[in-house]
């Protein structure tokens, strides 16, 4: 036997075990997953139904952040608005007299 060749068989040989190693590890992944989510009460037939909450809550949390930021936006402009306010009432009252 040629050396090339033995290379060829040992790097055929590591390539099958990485490949069926990482085989492994999946499928030891995917069952932890299942499980811990089964852990929290979701079950994978409520796959459907739990992407529609999480959709359900990712608009209600963006409707959220417009609220605020619009109110934010009212409460500037009402303390601006009084503030400009009082200052021509002073500076009518100074012109006034």
């Amino acid at each position: 036997m040629q050396e090339s060749e033995i290379r060829d068989i040992v790097n055929k040989v590591l390539a099958e075990q990485k490949r069926l190693h990482n085989s492994d590890v999946d499928e030891v992944v995917l069952k932890t997953i299942a499980t811990i989510l089964t852990g929290f009460g979701i079950e994978e037939e409520d796959r459907v139904e739990l992407r529609a909450d999480l959709t359900h809550l990712r608009k209600w949390r963006r409707s959220v952040e417009q609220a605020q930021t619009y109110t934010f936006k009212t409460v500037v402009t009402a303390i601006t608005v009084g503030f400009v306010g009082a200052v021509w009432l002073g500076v009518k009252a100074v012109i006034g007299k």
